[in-house]
């Protein structure tokens, strides 16, 4: 499989429909891939958050649905990152994947929300559920951001039956070092690829890391941005992980604990 991390460059002028716009043109761009991915609360940027009830959404609404028309004219699986999801009085950062006919497959709503100098924890309410889900190329979980720091909710994907962890994030770059150990750390742990997508720019005075990557399962870079806006691609093969657990078969030693 063929899959692009579209890193994109987020700044405070920008309108929510002028980064709308800057995706569909950075998709379209790479269109003949079969796996698309977005980074977190990007249309709204992820630290506008006096903007984060005026601009939620429905799952049912004008975000999901562009972005459902979008992967059915790409013809490809595109994991569109995550938006501020209204459902009834409560508020969600939800991430959001559709399979080459613009079906919504699946929706995660971040379990661990960021608190430390982040008004994200006040205003929204977080997820109880990981989530895993079928594609025609092997099973995907989906994470968020700080999830990274949270092996367990990664260990919960693995048993059930993920080969492939999709990560949309709005790492900041004072933590770089953290957002690389933890990009291989849930991949080869789990003997899984993993791949990430990460904004660049700067957002509230915050800057953001960008050095979105793919990871293979045993913890190796197989592409990896930098600090400007790009595009991380790769071709992999899911397959490679039942061969690489096989070879060396961490996981059938685990000691699970009650």
């Amino acid at each position: 499989m063929k899959i692009a991390s579209i890193q994109l460059q987020i700044n405070d002028a920008q309108l929510a429909s002028d980064r709308i716009k800057k995706a569909d043109q950075l998709l379209d761009k790479y269109a003949g891939y079969d796996f698309f991915l977005l980074p977190e609360i990007w249309m709204t940027g992820y630290n506008t958050f006096d903007h984060y009830q005026d601009e939620a959404e429905p799952i049912d609404g004008p975000f999901v649905e562009h972005f459902a028309q979008k992967a059915r004219e790409l013809n490809a699986y595109l994991f569109a990152g995550s938006f501020v999801e209204k459902s009834n009085d409560h508020f969600y950062n939800t991430s959001i994947l559709f399979n080459r006919q613009g079906q919504l497959i699946a929706s995660y709503r971040k379990i661990h929300l960021f608190t430390y100098g982040s008004e994200e924890g006040e205003l929204l309410t977080r997820g109880t559920d990981p989530v895993t889900v079928d594609t025609e190329f092997g099973k995907v979980g989906l994470a968020t951001c700080y999830d990274l720091r949270f092996p367990e909710q990664f260990r919960k994907e693995l048993d059930h039956g993920a080969k492939l962890f999709l990560i949309t994030s709005a790492w900041p770059l004072t933590r770089l070092a953290h957002w690389e150990l933890f990009n291989a750390a849930r991949a080869v742990e789990n003997h899984c690829f993993l791949a990430s997508c990460n904004c660049v720019g700067i957002n509230r005075g915050v800057v953001l890391g960008g050095h979105s990557r793919i990871v293979d399962p045993r913890g190796n870079v197989v592409a990896a941005g930098d600090e400007n806006e790009s595009v991380v691609t790769a071709e992999i093969d899911l397959a490679a992980v039942d061969q690489i657990r096989e070879e060396f078969p961490q996981l059938k030693h685990r000691v699970l604990f009650e």
